[in-house]
């Protein structure tokens, strides 16, 4: 009984506006309180938590997206995927769409590309008579890729979580990824057709590929360096995070010579700074789940779901209607941590093989990214491009199209996830 007040005591909080981690955290102290239990507990729970060789991943990226901003990387990848993608119509939307394919290759975040390479698109988008919600809608829709191609910021949580083999996370979200690139600049030719907007006057000739590829090709490389390593397993995703990262100084110092030691130090500033607000939710997460633990709350809902159903397709529809929910007000890193060990057990036990089950749990928490109305990527976006809430979703909504069919696809084409996990194992 005392669980089922714990959640209760969590919603009433978040919904009077209390933050996220402390709306998490009241409720947990609170129990130990009233059950008496030593507050080392708290102590150990929080520390047990943090004390993850996977985790470890997560500031570096994060690290390593910011670094990006200051580097040169973000123009190169972007005047590149200009010259390549640019006489498609849709112009520039086109280049949004690849840029950030490119990009979270490195970054692994879906608000790192909203918030470091989006200004750049917007920005040139606005320059070329692109009008300022489509820019944004365009900017927001794409960076929902970062978080399913690797390397994936969201998936490392997931696996952390869940102690499913994040590289096998990781290569499962290529295929998906390109799926929805694809479907997302076919939906902005369509968009762009009727609007009339602007492409670039003809193709590229070969000459003019190349000398825009070489100036991005150390930006492109890193991507390939990140999946071959994990691939013949010379590094574990860990660890690819620390090459990564000093590839992206080797490459800001030495290749584009624009990166300088107060950068670097900017960077680490700020990557301290969103690293702390996401391993805080890490720990009272941490304690909130061993308190429904305790409570036997996994193993209640695990009943009921399998009460309902034993059937997969019918399971990973529920998974979907409860993450689209979730997502809709928690961000992707508290849903997983208090949702994923309570819904991942049943349906894992239906048949569903647990990578797929994770990309197809992190694309929900992504959607919900633009989805009023706690959709942090809508908010981010709007500030950037300087437009209203409404204009904004007026304009997305063409792009949930391509996003939902990626997700059905996702959701029920198991091998879209799974054969590039398969083929290396």
């Amino acid at each position: 009984m005392l669980g089922y007040l714990v959640i209760a005591g969590f919603g009433t909080l978040f919904i009077a506006g209390v933050p996220v981690v402390f709306a998490v955290l009241i409720p947990a102290i609170t129990y130990v309180v009233v059950e008496d239990l030593p507050f080392s507990l708290l102590a150990s729970r929080v520390t047990y938590a943090l004390d993850s060789f996977p985790l470890v991943a997560v500031p570096i990226f994060i690290f390593v997206g910011n670094l990006m901003n200051l580097s040169g990387i973000t123009e190169r990848i972007f005047r590149f995927a200009d010259v390549l993608v640019g006489r498609i119509h849709g112009g520039l939307a086109q280049v949004n769409i690849v840029a950030s394919l490119i990009f979270s290759g490195i970054s692994g975040a879906a608000l790192a590309d909203v918030g470091g390479l989006g200004r750049v698109e917007i920005k040139a988008m606005k320059e070329r008579g692109f009008d300022a919600p489509f820019s944004a809608a365009v900017t927001a829709a794409s960076a929902l890729v970062g978080p399913i191609f690797p390397p994936s910021i969201p998936l490392i949580v997931y696996g952390s979580v869940t102690s499913v083999s994040i590289i096998q996370l990781l290569l499962a979200g290529i295929l998906p990824a390109i799926v929805c690139t694809l479907a997302l600049m076919v939906t902005a030719a369509i968009v762009a057709l009727r609007a009339g907007y602007p492409r670039s006057d003809r193709w590229p000739r070969i000459g003019e590929i190349i000398r825009a590829f070489l100036p991005a090709a150390p930006a492109l490389a890193a991507p390939v360096l990140i999946v071959t390593g994990m691939l013949s397993g010379t590094f574990t995703p860990t660890e690819a995070a620390a090459v990564t990262a000093c590839y992206v100084l080797f490459v800001g110092f030495v290749v584009y010579r624009e990166m300088t030691v107060a950068h670097v130090l900017d960077a680490a500033l700020l990557s301290a700074r969103n690293t702390a607000a996401i391993l805080v939710i890490v720990a009272a997460a941490a304690m909130f789940g061993w308190i429904l633990a305790i409570e036997e709350i996994p193993q209640a809902f695990g009943a009921w779901l399998s009460g309902l159903s034993t059937d997969a397709n019918t399971l990973l529809l529920l998974v979907n209607v409860i993450f689209l929910v979730t997502g809709m007000f928690l961000d992707s890193t508290t849903a997983t941590l208090l949702v994923v060990p309570i819904v991942a057990p049943p349906v894992v036990a239906a048949g569903v093989d647990p990578v797929h089950l994770g990309l197809t749990i992190v694309f929900n928490l992504m959607i919900g990214l633009l989805t009023p109305p706690m959709g942090l990527a809508l908010f981010l976006i709007g500030d950037i491009a300087k437009v209203s809430m409404r204009s904004l979703l007026r304009a997305l909504v063409p792009f949930y199209v391509p996003l939902f069919a990626t997700l059905a696809a996702i959701t029920y084409i198991p091998a879209l996830s799974l054969t590039i996990p398969h083929l290396i194992r």
